[in-house]
């Protein structure tokens, strides 16, 4: 297998309000596995379809919004070798944390967009994971929207230019697509890969550090978006938009919100990067349409509701 390096977006962080609530969103509605609790604030999920321990977890807070996102790397060598590209290219305060179970020392690495990317390569297998001798598609029959694993994030915040150098320079992931400003002398917002997806991460220019637009969970088809909706609306859950495509990466989407008011999305198809492919590029005035597609048309909520 030739994919080395970052292997893919592998953990994420999410403050809610009501620990309680939170969860049964996420399990009943979303569809992800209820893998146990850390201590008294949080608790480890998973999408159905994902091997590792745990991709996501619920922190009870007072406030909405992102403590981290991190990513794996196929072994320490690579772990290494990011420790010691960011500190001689850009010198970005690093710590170590051991507090997630399943899990090896993750370095995380403070960005001048405010945000906490962390990296690691050690983590088990889940007790529940995907079957693996004679593999049925799946052991149990999915609930909710039957998100198969966490797909990508978008994190907004100031810098932004530093910040996709750090992800390329460090990390090593491909610029995938940009969308320029008027002047197209900056970007407005930028998707990086470390794999074969459209993206493990965009990074939007925001002039409030460490803010979350959405995290993303990634469903199998069309079909499995429209069925998201029917939950949506049986269970009065609040969209912000959708079902609808994306002109960038050609996903298939609806963006919507936890009771805490985190954005989610829920996302299928897309294309498959390739690193000799060409850049694709956005002009600020077709904005509406890379995003809505279909509509071609940007709402405020869509632009300035984060967390």
């Amino acid at each position: 297998m030739a994919l080395t390096g970052i292997l893919r977006a592998g953990l994420f962080q999410i403050r809610v309000l009501d620990l309680e609530e939170s969860v049964e969103f996420y399990h009943d509605r979303l569809g992800l596995n209820n893998m146990g609790k850390i201590g008294d604030d949080r608790v480890m999920m998973k999408g159905y379809d994902e091997f590792d321990h745990h991709s996501f977890v619920l922190r009870e807070a007072d406030s909405p919004g992102i403590d981290f996102m991190c990513f794996k790397a196929d072994n320490e060598e690579t772990v290494a070798d990011v420790v010691k590209k960011n500190d001689e290219l850009f010198g970005y305060e690093r710590f170590e944390v051991n507090d997630q179970p399943g899990f090896g020392t993750i370095h995380m690495f403070k960005l001048p967009n405010g945000h906490t990317i962390g990296v690691y390569s050690e983590v088990e297998l889940a007790e529940q994971h995907p079957m693996i001798l004679n593999p049925k598609i799946w052991d149990e029959e999915p609930r909710g929207m039957a998100a198969t694993l966490f797909d990508h994030a978008l994190l907004a915040g100031p810098n932004q230019g530093d910040c996709v150098n750090w992800f390329v320079d460090v990390l090593g992931m491909s610029i995938t697509e940009v969308l320029y400003t008027e002047d197209k002398e900056a970007y407005i917002c930028t998707w990086l890969s470390g794999n074969t997806r459209g993206h493990d991460v965009a990074l939007l220019n925001f002039p409030e550090p460490g803010k979350l637009h959405h995290a993303s969970f990634k469903l199998e088809s069309w079909n499995d978006i429209g069925r998201a909706a029917d939950i949506m609306a049986r269970y009065d859950i609040k969209i912000d938009a959708g079902p609808m495509r994306h002109g960038i990466t050609r996903g298939q989407t609806i963006y919507f919100f936890d009771p805490s008011g985190n954005r989610l999305e829920t996302y299928a198809g897309g294309y498959e990067y390739f690193p000799d492919v060409p850049l694709r590029e956005w002009t600020a005035d077709k904005a509406g349409e890379g995003i809505f597609y279909y509509t071609k048309e940007l709402n405020e909520r869509f632009l300035n509701v984060l967390t």
